[in-house]
């Protein structure tokens, strides 16, 4: 018993002295209080110990109970994710002062897509690159053809997983490149990101109407495997070819989108309503269908269109990106 003492108080005045260093006043009260108590012969251990381990002896069973027991709720909807680092969510609210409940984009994110934009423009393949990228493009047309025949939901879901692959190889590698050489990059970073976050979001769309079988969920990760890599390297290799490939991509894709409409005009697939992310993300009335977020859809795939060839252009004029500034928020 003595000895036991001995060690308690030996421990308690070793930590007093080393506890201001390496814990905030918080995480000593909870470790004092719970672990030096039951624990004395481990005080010696405490100082290897992170911050969150400290924190979360001490505060547990306060949480806890105000999880249970406070505000009248239930325990589920009380109970919050408490950070150390106090990083509290931010509370968004829409327009009209409703709460906003997506945390995958925010109110200022959000746009009207413009569907005046021409959606029959074309670059004519006159280069052998051109040439080779349009060509590369209509040969991957007839496999996705033949696999999904007129299941335009499932293809809209398949087409976006590989859509939202180039924007961010590109921007990562010229994130790269303005590291390395330590110079700005006109942009076009922040807008190659955003054409990737856009293409994702039109995933998150899809996934709200089309149920992908277990064999297409297989079939995305083997696809966005061959294509990242393959991609990464024609970037690195010729961006303007990269980039030209992206351009008959997207065209290919106002095609498919299209060809999806005609099939909604014709009552082969049914006209549901619009999903919730959709009506937020693209502004659109409350009342909005299917249709209309396909069409919304379509116009982001044209303006994608135009930011790529774009950019193929500028390096086929012998030109860096950074010359010529970004069409940021593009839409």
């Amino acid at each position: 018993m003595m000895m036991s003492r001995g060690y308690t108080r030996l421990a308690s005045s070793m930590f007093t002295m080393v506890s201001p260093r390496f814990f905030s006043t918080a995480a000593t009260r909870g470790v004092l209080s719970n672990d030096m108590v039951k624990a004395p012969a481990v005080g010696l251990g405490v100082r290897c110990r992170s911050s969150m381990a400290a924190i979360g002896v001490g505060d547990k069973e306060q949480e806890e109970k105000q999880a249970v027991g406070g505000g009248g709720g239930s325990a589920k909807d009380d109970k919050e994710i408490v950070s150390y680092w106090g990083l509290d969510p931010t509370k968004v609210s829409k327009e009209d002062g409703s709460p906003w409940k997506w945390t995958c984009f925010r109110p200022w994110d959000t746009y009207r897509a413009d569907l005046s934009i021409d959606l029959k423009k074309h670059h004519a393949p006159v280069t052998v690159l051109d040439k080779m990228a349009y060509w590369t493009v209509k040969s991957l047309r007839w496999p996705t053809d033949l696999f999904f025949q007129r299941r335009y939901g499932c293809r809209a879901m398949m087409l976006e997983t590989v859509a939202a692959v180039p924007g961010m190889v590109g921007g990562m590698l010229l994130h790269c490149k303005s590291l390395r050489r330590f110079e700005h990059s006109g942009g076009w970073i922040k807008a190659l990101l955003e054409e990737a976050e856009n293409e994702r979001m039109h995933l998150m769309t899809f996934m709200e109407v089309s149920d992908p079988r277990w064999y297409e969920r297989a079939l995305v990760f083997a696809v966005q495997g061959v294509f990242f890599n393959a991609y990464f390297l024609g970037y690195i290799i010729s961006p303007k070819f990269a980039h030209r490939v992206v351009g008959y991509l997207e065209e290919e894709a106002i095609h498919s989108y299209t060809e999806f409409l005609k099939e909604l005009d014709n009552g082969n697939i049914e006209n549901v309503p619009a999903p919730p992310i959709a009506i937020d993300y693209w502004r659109l009335p409350p009342n909005s269908t299917l249709r209309d977020v396909v069409l919304a859809v379509r116009a982001d795939e044209a303006h994608h269109r135009d930011v790529n060839h774009f950019a193929s252009d500028i390096h086929y004029q012998g030109r860096q990106l950074k010359e010529a500034p970004a069409p940021l928020g593009y839409h």
